[in-house]
Formats: structure tokens, sequence, C-alpha cells
């Protein structure tokens, strides 16, 4: 793609700042718009253009990311008053990077492709860390042709970047990484807790479990940070418990068990329920440390 393509942003949260920054950097026309607009402080001042709602946004652009909080506010980007689809230009691309619900997916698309655009699923993983390295996973649902185009885009973001089929397969797909996710973050914050009544060194124990078949991302990013008390969030609690909820939900429909998946969302409902909903997926450590006495 040229960089004379003007790009739009709406969310610039934790992950969202960072992305769009890749974006202006690489020389983009950038136009951004965040419920919050002190968020996009830092980004205005390095040239990003500031625009009043979603529709305005898409009215000046010829891509258009989306990367939000909840299910519901990607509907009303989208279909609300002053949503996107009320001025997406004919031939645009709509990106959500929102991990939501696969159905929504399919109905953006279907509303782009009405509307003359086009648009994909395209989550992301890796947190905080990979938003401001570029190197995210992404994973992304909608036609082949639109995935190609916006590729070179979506490699400014990210590391590993896989098409993984019709519209809603890219949503699917970040339903396996979070279920990957809970189960990895318990066996890890179980693991500190054991080693810390153990009377072990938490950064020495970690140094060899962390080379050997335990190791993982989670082991790597999150450990130090729980063993340093730093439970700042890379991604929410809160938006943890809606990916799992969906997960849920996605399979039961296919009559689907996921016993463990169930239990960590209930360890998770209990770390919000302790006022922790805004603080990083990690602090989970605090209700099995409650839970424990420790």
């Amino acid at each position: 793609m040229k960089q004379n393509l003007s790009i739009g942003w709406i969310g610039t949260g934790v992950m969202g700042t960072s992305m769009l920054g890749h974006l202006n950097s690489a020389g983009y026309k950038c136009t951004a718009f965040s419920r919050t607009k002190s968020k996009a402080e830092k980004l205005l001042k390095s040239g990003v253009n500031w625009a009043d709602s979603p529709a305005d946004v898409a009215a000046v652009s010829d891509v258009v990311f989306t990367i939000v909080g909840f299910p519901k506010d990607v509907h009303e980007v989208y279909f609300g008053e002053k949503g996107i689809l009320e001025q997406a230009k004919p031939a645009a691309i709509l990106v959500d990077m929102t991990t939501t619900e696969p159905s929504l997916a399919v109905e953006i698309y279907k509303a782009a492709k009405a509307r003359g655009a086009n648009a994909l699923d395209a989550p992301v993983s890796g947190g905080d860390v990979g938003a401001k390295n570029a190197t995210l996973s992404i994973m992304a649902g909608g036609d082949k042709a639109t995935f190609d185009k916006v590729l070179p885009l979506l490699e400014l973001m990210g590391k590993q970047i896989v098409f993984q089929g019709k519209a809603g397969s890219g949503q699917h797909t970040k339903m396996c990484n979070q279920i990957t996710i809970a189960g990895t973050m318990i066996g890890v914050c179980e693991s500190l807790l054991y080693g810390h009544k153990a009377g072990l060194d938490l950064p020495t124990m970690l140094s060899s479990i962390s080379g050997g078949a335990a190791g993982c991302w989670t082991l790597d990013n999150l450990a130090p940070r729980i063993v340093n008390r730093n439970f700042d969030p890379g991604f929410f609690v809160e938006h943890f418990i809606k990916d799992m909820g969906i997960a849920l939900k996605e399979a039961e429909q296919m009559e689907l068990s996921l016993p463990g998946l169930a239990l960590v969302k209930q360890l998770y409902l209990a770390v919000q329920a302790q006022g922790h909903g805004k603080l990083g997926t990690h602090a989970l450590m605090l209700a099995l440390e409650r839970m424990s006495g420790v």
C-alpha cells in the first residue's frame, strides 16, 4: 500500500496508542478518535489529526482501524449514530482489531460489503509489550484479497501475521489464544506461590524453569512483573473476563465443555470483585494469594 493512503484509527488505549504510533512514524497521514481525547494527546503532538467521531474518521480515511473495549463498544463505533458505516468511503477497508464476538465480526463484514467497502477482523495478542515493540501476533479473518492489501500496514504493528480464513475466523483464533492464556496464567501464578512457600528465590527459580519445557511468553514477560509486585495492565482483567465469556458462549453453542476455562473465569471474577478489574491479567495472583493466606 502506498503512503499517500489516509489511515483512520479509533481507540487510543494501552494497545492502540503504540500501534497507531508505528503507522504515524512510518509516514502515513493518520486521523484518530477516542472517547477520551486526553489519551491521544501524545499522538496529536506527533502529527496525528483529530476527528470528533468515528464517522468523521471514516469520511477522510481509506483504511480504518478500530481497537476498543467490549462488543457493545465495537457495535456502537460501527453501527451507532456517527458510526463508521455512516460515512465509510466506497472501497474503504475497515479493520477491527478488538477482541470481540465472531458473530459481530461477520455482521460488520456484511454491512461493509453492502456499502461497497471491505472488512477484516484482526484481533491481536502480545499485550502492551508487543504493541510497543511492533511484535504483536495478528490473526485475520475476511477476504484474502483484502488481507493482502493491508498486510504492509499490519507488518508495521506485528511480527506473526496469519490469515485464518473467512470473516469471524480471526476472532475464533483469538478465542483459542485466550483459552491457552487462561490455563497458562493459573499455572504460572500457582508455580510462583509454590516457590515462595517453599522458600525459593523466585528469580533464580524462574531462570531454570523458563529454559525448559515450561517456557512460555507468560513466564518470560509477566512472571517477573508478579515477582516485582507490578500489576500495571498490559491487558485489563475486565477485558480478559469479557474474552473468556465470549469463548465460553461460543463453546456452549458448539456443545463443547471447557471446564478449565470456566474455572479460570471464576477466579478472575474474584479478582474483579476484589477491586482489581483495571489491573493486568497477571493480577490473578492477588486472588490466589488471598485464597492461600499468603
